[in-house]
C-alpha cells in the first residue's frame, strides 16, 4: 500500500472525536486517566524526594495476590466477583502487607532495603500469578479480565468505576495538599522533624497510604507493572525544570495529566496499542525533553551555564592579572593604557599560549582589552573599571579568610580564587560591613611577584 493510500484511509474524523472527547466512552476513559496522571505526578513527587521510588514498585507488585484472593472471596459469598471496589480493596490489603514486610525485613535483618524489596516484589508477584491461575477454575465464575490489572485496560472502565476513581483521587489530592508542609519537612530533613517533635512515623505511614491509594486506583489504567513509571516519571521530569517544591508539584501533576491524556487518546485511536504502555511512553518522551532542555537541571542549560562560568572565570583572571601587573610596575595609581607583554601575563598565572590567547579573545569580545600592533595588550576604559572591581572583591574575600578562617596569607590567594567568581553585590556589601572596609582601593594582604607569578607573606 502506498503512502497516499495509507493517508487516504486514515480516519481523521475518528482522530478528531478522540482528541476532543466527542464520544462518551472516550470521554470516560480519557478523563479518568488524566485525573489519575495528575494525582500520580503529585504524590510521586514526594516519593521521589523521599527516595522511596522502588518501594512503590514493590507495592504495585504486591497488589496482585489481593486481586485474586478478593475475586475468590466475593465468588464464595455470592457477590459480583468483578466488583472494582472489592478487587481494589484486596489489592490494597496485600499491597500494604508487602510494604510492611519490606520494612520488617529491613529493620530486623542486615539486608538492605533494595534486597528486601526485590524479595517481596518477586515473591508476591509469583504468588499473584499462581492465585490468578487457580481462580480460573472456580465453577460458575469467569476470571476473564483479571489479567488486565497486570498490563492495564482502561477501556474496560464503566461509569461507576470512573466515579469511584474520581472520589479516591480527590481525597488523595486534598490530603496531599493539606499535609504539604509536613510532607515537605519529612522529605527534606526527617531527623530535624523528629527532634522538633513531629510524628515522622505517622507522616510516613500517611504518605505511604496515599501512594497505595494512587497505585491501586491506577492498576486498571496502567497495570501493576507500569504504574511505578506513571508515579515517578512525571515527578522526575518536573525536577529538571525547577528547584521550587510547589512549582515541582504543579509541573509533575500537569506532566502526569498530559501523559495520561495522550496515552489514553492514542490508545483509543489505535485499539491494538495497550493504553498503559502508551501512557508510560508519552511520559518518557516528556522526561527525555525535560532532561535535555529543563531550565533548572537539564543537560543543555547546565552545559551552557558551565561554559558561561568558564568564560566569566577566564575574563576575571585576565583582568585581575593585568591590574595586578599595572599595580606592581608603577609607583603611582595604575594607568589603564599602559601596554603589557604576553610573556609577563603568562608568567603571572602560568598560562599556556593557547589558554592566554583564548581568554584574551573573550575579554576583547566584551571590549575590556585592546590589542596593540606590537602584540602587547592594554585595558580599555570599561576594562580598567571592571578589573579594579574584580581585584577589590578578590582582596575583600582574602582579608575575610585571613581574619575568620585563619588561612595563611601565602595560601589565601588560591582559596579566594575558588569563590570570588560567585560573589554578588549583596555578599560584597556583607564583606565590607564585616571588615569595616569601604574604601575604593584595597591593598593585597600578600606580596605579588608579577615576574614569577609567586606570592609570599608580607615582610615586616
Amino acid at each position: 500500500m502506498s503512502d497516499v493510500s495509507v493517508i487516504a484511509s486514515f480516519d481523521f474524523e475518528l482522530l478528531w472525536e478522540t482528541l476532543f472527547l466527542k464520544t462518551y466512552n472516550t470521554r470516560l476513559v480519557v478523563v479518568s486517566v488524566t485525573l489519575l496522571g495528575a494525582a500520580a505526578g503529585l504524590i510521586g513527587s514526594f516519593m521521589l524526594l523521599r527516595k522511596q521510588s522502588l518501594l512503590g514498585d514493590a507495592l504495585s507488585h504486591a497488589t496482585l495476590p489481593g486481586i485474586g484472593i478478593a475475586f475468590a472471596l466475593m465468588s464464595a459469598l455470592g457477590m459480583n466477583a468483578k466488583s472494582l471496589p472489592g478487587l481494589l480493596t484486596g489489592a490494597t490489603i496485600t499491597g500494604l502487607l508487602g510494604v510492611l514486610l519490606v520494612l520488617a525485613i529491613k529493620r530486623t535483618t542486615r539486608l538492605k532495603e533494595d534486597a528486601a524489596m526485590g524479595i517481596v516484589l518477586s515473591v508476591f508477584f509469583g504468588l499473584g500469578v499462581a492465585i490468578l491461575r487457580m481462580v480460573q477454575k472456580i465453577p460458575g465464575q469467569s476470571s476473564a479480565g483479571l489479567e488486565s490489572f497486570i498490563y492495564g485496560k482502561p477501556a474496560s472502565m464503566i461509569a461507576s468505576d470512573r466515579l469511584f476513581i474520581i472520589v479516591v483521587l480527590a481525597i488523595t489530592t486534598f490530603a496531599c495538599l493539606l499535609l504539604l508542609k509536613e510532607f515537605t519537612l519529612l522529605c527534606f530533613d526527617t531527623n530535624f522533624a523528629s527532634t522538633e517533635g513531629w510524628p515522622t512515623l505517622t507522616l510516613d505511614i500517611l504518605l505511604m497510604a496515599l501512594v497505595t491509594a494512587v497505585t491501586v486506583i491506577g492498576l486498571q489504567a496502567v497495570g501493576l507493572i507500569l504504574i511505578i513509571a506513571f508515579l515517578i516519571t512525571p515527578a522526575t521530569a518536573a525536577r529538571f525544570w525547577t528547584n521550587n517544591l510547589r512549582h515541582m508539584l504543579w509541573l509533575a501533576a500537569i506532566i502526569g495529566a498530559v501523559s495520561g491524556w495522550l496515552g489514553a487518546s492514542v490508545s483509543a485511536l489505535l485499539p491494538r496499542l495497550p493504553a498503559g504502555a502508551i501512557i508510560v511512553i508519552a511520559a518518557a518522551v516528556i522526561f527525555l525533553i525535560s532532561m535535555i532542555f529543563g531550565r533548572a537541571r537539564g543537560v543543555l542549560p547546565r552545559f551552557l551555564r558551565h561554559l558561561d562560568l568558564q568564560r566569566k572565570v577566564g575574563r576575571q583572571h585576565i583582568l585581575r592579572s593585568t591590574y595586578e601587573i599595572l599595580e606592581n610596575t608603577q609607583e603611582a595609581h595604575p594607568i589603564q593604557n599602559l601596554p603589557i607583554s604576553m610573556n609577563l601575563l603568562r608568567k603571572h598565572r602560568y598560562w599556556s599560549k593557547g589558554e592566554l590567547a583564548k581568554v584574551i579573545r573573550q575579554a576583547r569580545s566584551e571590549d575590556h582589552i585592546e590589542r596593540r600592533p606590537t602584540g602587547e595588550i592594554c585595558l580599555s576604559e570599561s576594562g580598567f573599571g571592571e578589573a579594579s572591581r574584580i581585584t577589590r572583591n578578590h582582596r575583600l574575600w582574602e582579608l575575610y579568610l585571613i581574619k575568620h578562617a585563619d588561612i595563611a596569607p601565602s595560601h589565601v590567594d588560591r582559596d579566594a580564587d575558588m569563590v570570588e567568581h560567585l560573589l554578588g553585590a549583596e555578599i560584597v556589601r556583607q564583606l565590607e560591613a564585616e571588615l569595616d572596609l569601604e574604601k575604593p582601593i584595597v591593598e593585597s594582604p600578600h606580596i605579588i611577584n608579577t615576574e614569577l607569578g609567586l606570592q609570599s607573606e608580607p615582610t615586616a
